[in-house]
């Protein structure tokens, strides 16, 4: 399925915010929506979303997609090349320090030294919840080996500053479950989080837990920098139409919180002026 929105909402947008770029570690983007390339029906299904999704940023399980460490079975980067985006591998599937650290390491080395990566250190297989004390270990090393470390955490502010302060060039909050389609539980904590990053001029992304684009546009609403998704839109029944309402989403909700929203009353104010009536 296929539409022309496209031609409209988020061009026009993109252009009325000017110069307002998405900025990670030594990188910088037009797009604040970055997505994954899991689930997907194929090859094909996966490179026609991404292109539908205007993502710049395209992240990648290392240690379940095949980028080039087996040369007898389809290559994912050629649907999406390093010409064209910026690949994010990331640790899905480690459940500790190490394992995490050797896959991005891994990563460094089948992408020519490329090392901007996404840390996710899970707790268990049954809520795929981060496993906050050995993030904050990996991370820690990644860091001081040269990596630039986009680190998926809990929506813990505490966790999310010393995550900070150690030197990740992104924090990424939970919205909720990894998969669970279930939004965003705790808007407050997500805004905590954002406030208190300010101090450290890095970006706060959600990632995980968003199923419907309201979801995308009540993040950027937040405040918060970028989305990143991957089972809202695969798993959608039309995953490129999915894409392309995700892509308006999040940069009608970037738009929002520029303007700056009206404020929120308990009682009701009228829309036209109570004086000057032309007749009683």
């Amino acid at each position: 399925m296929k539409t022309d929105l496209a031609k409209n909402p988020a061009d026009t947008l993109g252009s009325q915010l000017g110069e307002d770029t998405l900025t990670i570690g030594s990188r910088s983007f037009s797009s604040r929506l970055l997505v994954g390339t899991g689930k997907y029906k194929d090859l094909q299904q996966t490179g026609e979303a991404i292109t539908a999704s205007g993502a710049e940023i395209v992240t990648v399980a290392i240690r379940r997609s095949n980028i080039g460490q087996h040369k007898d079975q389809p290559n994912l980067l050629e649907v999406i090349p390093p010409s064209k985006y910026t690949i994010l591998p990331n640790t899905a599937g480690c459940f500790d320090a190490d394992s995490a650290i050797r896959t991005c390491q891994l990563a460094r080395e089948l992408l020519d030294g490329h090392n901007l990566v996404k840390l996710e250190v899970l707790g268990d297989q049954d809520t795929l919840y981060p496993n906050v004390t050995e993030t904050l270990i990996a991370a820690k090393k990644l860091i001081d080996d040269g990596f630039e470390v986009m680190v998926y955490t809990s929506d813990d502010p505490i966790v999310a500053n010393e995550l900070a302060s150690m030197g990740c060039v992104a924090i990424m909050p939970l919205g909720s479950l990894i998969g669970s389609g279930l939004g965003l539980l705790n808007p407050h904590l997500l805004s905590i989080i954002v406030e208190n990053t300010k101090s450290f001029n890095i970006p706060v992304l959600v990632d995980a837990g968003v199923g419907a684009a309201s979801d995308a546009a009540i993040a950027m609403e937040l405040g918060c920098d970028g989305v990143l998704m991957n089972s809202a839109i695969a798993n959608a029944k039309h995953p490129v139409l999915m894409a392309e309402a995700m892509r308006h989403a999040v940069v009608a909700g970037r738009a929002s919180y520029l303007a700056g929203r009206m404020p929120k009353r308990k009682m009701a104010v009228p829309s036209s002026p109570q004086t000057g009536y032309f007749f009683q």
